[in-house]
């Protein structure tokens, strides 16, 4: 029997939340469930924001739910196990972990979203107990086994939204540059977006009618030949906030999504269908509008938390300081963000799947961008909606407007891949990126977020910024040659960047 609960957001209409696969298991209750059809036909009949406050209600229910061996949680690991803090390229008999489909990185260890996204609150970061151990190589030496902390989950449609806007940029710089080439024969751009610049491209004709050119890539800084920029994994892998949801529920919490494997049983759990297409929308919708993080200057300004004038004062300078000592290179602190609609699926190639990994068409599951669920970055996300002292609201979860009128992100990345040094490689290469190399850790957030580093190494935020090698070298010297009480301006800064979640979306100050 189906269960529904309804719920109402604010502003945002009615949401109904399916509840369903009950059975005889580790958790014995029914869990949250929705269809995409569901969804979609909302969005035919003119019910956007109603569809929209129904997948980010379903998707907070997914991602804080307990899931049970009835729901498919976990993985025949091997041995009679079902879950496993290893990898086991060693278990390589029928149906155990080195056989799983698709392959398996790391061991099924968790049976929910919360068991390593919990600091400092709910879809946070996680702890140094909560580091997992992945062997995308399957060679079963722990010597090569790569360790990585869990990020923070909060406002992950800032970054895919940035991402798609910069890959859009460059990719008409390229097309740009092709056509001028097939006319005069050769060209190069160095290829810039949102301040940043992503290195050269050079083109060559080599055939006039039709024009064939050939493109050299080799100039190319910190992203990929296809221009298509990859906002998620410590390493930039992903592009999507889809992929990455999907990829997690497999191989974290054993819970394969029907576009992942189709209809098969490829953890041998003897489960199928454990997540539907419109179970990993809900998720993706409720991770990217989690709202913005904010910083304690912001707060103090709300009256939500005390601040004192000389901690004010540090934070001012130390923002000044991180600037001028070259951190801001990198961790670049603002970009504007043109088009704030996050829909899902996306509207932008490189971030859509033309395909879902099963081989399945997602049109065949109701998933098309013609009648995507979606929402504005600047103005939808649920929480942090301060309601003020004079009745009025301030928005506290949404993008703010620069002085141009655009909406502004505060990110603190440039999407780009950098070495960071020896002293942070990973014991291993095996997506051939190079061990030492990482994307640009996004700062926002990040004085709430520790340990710090991909491996969770850095108790302090000074210990995280002096193991800084590489491309980074020069401004980690600079950092450290800074007196002790500029180095603590730059800390009190960063300590600043914090996740905010007002308890039931509304806060009085």
């Amino acid at each position: 029997m189906q269960i529904i609960l309804r719920t109402a957001l604010k502003g945002l209409g009615t949401a109904a939340v399916v509840m369903w696969g009950s059975g005889p298991a580790w958790a014995d209750v029914d869990r949250p469930h929705i269809d995409q059809s569901d969804l979609t036909e909302m969005v035919k009949s003119g019910k956007g924001p109603q569809a929209f406050a129904m997948a980010f209600q379903t998707g907070e229910a997914l991602t804080s739910f307990e899931f049970g061996y009835a729901h498919g949680v976990g993985a025949a690991v091997g041995d009679g196990t079902m879950f496993t803090r290893l990898p086991r390229a060693d278990l390589d008999g029928p149906g155990q972990w080195a056989q799983h489909k698709p392959h398996r990185e790391t061991g099924v260890n968790a049976t929910s979203c919360l068991s390593c996204h919990g600091v400092p609150m709910a879809m946070g970061a996680g702890e140094l107990a909560d580091n997992i151990l992945a062997d995308p190589g399957h060679t079963g030496d722990a010597a090569q086994f790569l360790t990585r902390n869990p990020p923070s989950l909060f406002a992950l449609g800032i970054p895919q939204r940035l991402a798609e806007e910069i890959s859009a940029d460059l990719r008409a710089q390229r097309e740009a540059t092709r056509a001028l080439a097939c006319e005069v024969g050769a060209a190069e751009i160095a290829l810039a977006s949102k301040g940043v610049s992503y290195g050269t491209l050079k083109i060559e004709r080599l055939e006039t009618s039709p024009c064939l050119v050939e493109i050299d890539n080799s100039g190319l800084d910190g992203i990929d030949p296809d221009l298509i920029i990859r906002p998620f994994g410590w390493k930039g892998t992903q592009a999507a906030l889809r992929s990455f949801v999907r990829n997690a529920a497999h191989n974290e919490l054993g819970l394969q999504a029907i576009e992942l494997v189709g209809d098969t049983d490829g953890d041998y759990d003897g489960m199928i269908n454990e997540m539907s297409v419109g179970d990993i929308t809900a998720i993706t919708t409720f991770f990217a509008a989690l709202p913005r993080p904010v910083s304690s200057v912001e707060l103090a300004d709300m009256g939500l938390t005390d601040m004192s004038e000389e901690d004010r004062r540090a934070i001012t300078a130390g923002e000044t300081a991180f600037t001028d000592i070259g951190c801001a290179s990198c961790h670049v602190p603002s970009m504007v963000l043109y088009d704030p609609i996050y829909s899902e699926p996306a509207r932008t190639p490189g971030y859509v799947d033309t395909a879902f990994p099963d081989g399945s068409d997602p049109q065949a599951h109701g998933l098309s961008a013609a009648h995507a669920v979606g929402f504005d970055l600047s103005l939808d996300q649920p929480d942090n909606r301060i309601e003020l002292r004079d009745a009025g609201i301030y928005h506290l979860g949404a993008l703010e407007f620069g002085a141009d009128g655009w909406p502004l992100t505060r990110w603190f990345t440039d999407f780009k891949r950098h070495d960071m040094g020896p002293g942070l490689a990973d014991p291993a290469d095996p997506l051939g990126m190079g061990a030492s190399v990482f994307a640009t850790r996004s700062l926002a957030a990040v004085g709430s977020t520790g340990p710090w580093l991909h491996d969770g190494r850095a108790m302090t935020l000074t210990d995280a910024i002096l193991a800084h090698g590489g491309d980074a070298q020069g401004v980690r010297d600079d950092f450290a040659n800074l007196p002790s009480n500029q180095q603590d301006e730059i800390i009190a800064f960063l300590e600043s960047l914090q996740l905010y979640r007002a308890p039931d979306g509304s806060s009085e100050p």
